[in-house]
């Protein structure tokens, strides 16, 4: 059933494109690994296997690392309702609920897709926002499960994380193999190689399809709510207490960038302008401003 979420053809497009070039790139990795490593069948039961538990265990891997867990109606009503409202309005199934205890104020949507998704928020977000900033907040993570762009940067993540634990591996392998013969040494550094490779063109492929695909679900969650401008106040509130949290909190949330609503770096420095999964703060609120204004929704 399709939602009530505004469709977005450029999103579409683009999911398109980059899960084609990775296929290309994560076949191009196999093959190599294949050649280099000289065994068929371990490469790709491994590729396989991991490929398929980032697919159909991603909530449950994203929900244990950032210690969230599943709230009912009961324990947490106001959350509830809010989505409950929000998914009436969409017209979409209501995915499953769930809370983080960390203060970093936050929240993601995962899952392979609307009828097995998550959204989750920490407990710092719903201490700091107010009920038409939280629902922004809310219809923005629930536009990702409409658009399937979670699914999608889920699978698309994946050749990432491949090649790092390669890399690792082959790493370590020569650090603490004992002595190896120039041949498996050579190919030690090909695999090394190809997989550092792998990885740079994943991650440049994936941080352009999300920066798009935020812009995307600011939009549709604004279209959706009515209330650009209690979005556009969620995004400056949370932004701004994210440069408040400890260094140690932000490092242990950084490997979910790509699914939260505000990537947990510290605004204005240089690794934020460049690896950021996300568009600058100033972009958000411009594009959510030029809605307001088209909406007449101009409420500070």
């Amino acid at each position: 059933m399709r939602s009530r979420f505004e469709p977005d053809r450029g999103l579409t497009a683009r999911m398109a494109l980059t899960m084609f070039l990775l296929g290309l790139v994560y076949v191009g990795f196999v093959a190599a690994l294949i050649v280099l490593l000289e065994s068929l069948v371990l490469v790709i039961v491994i590729a396989a296997g991991l490929l398929g538990a980032q697919y159909w265990f991603s909530d449950r891997i994203a929900l244990y690392a950032m210690r969230g867990h599943l709230v009912t109606p009961e324990q947490h009503p106001h959350l509830h309702g809010a989505v409950d409202r929000l998914c009436a309005t969409a017209d979409m199934p209501k995915p499953r609920v769930a809370v983080s205890g960390m203060d970093l104020p936050n929240a993601f949507a995962t899952g392979r897709n609307a009828d097995h998704a998550v959204v989750c928020v920490t407990t710092g977000l719903l201490r700091r926002l107010e009920t038409e900033e939280l629902e922004g907040v809310l219809a923005h993570e629930l536009s990702h499960v409409a658009h399937r762009d979670v699914a999608v940067i889920t699978i698309a993540s994946f050749l990432g994380v491949l090649a790092g634990l390669v890399v690792r591996f082959a790493f370590y392998s020569q650090m603490f193999g004992g002595r190896r013969d120039q041949n498996t040494a050579a190919v030690l550094a090909m695999v090394m190689g190809v997989s550092a490779l792998v990885y740079a063109l994943s991650f440049l492929l994936i941080r352009a399809l999300s920066r798009y695909r935020e812009l995307a679900a600011d939009r549709a969650a604004a279209m959706l709510t009515g209330k650009p401008s209690a979005l556009a106040s969620a995004l400056t509130k949370v932004s701004g207490d994210v440069a408040r949290i400890p260094t140690r909190d932000l490092r242990t949330a950084q490997a979910f960038n790509a699914f939260f609503f505000t990537p947990a770096l510290r605004p204005g420095t240089a690794m934020a302008a460049m690896f950021s999964t996300h568009p600058t703060l100033e972009r958000r609120l411009e594009a959510l401003a030029e809605i307001a204004a088209r909406l007449g929704d101009g409420r500070p």
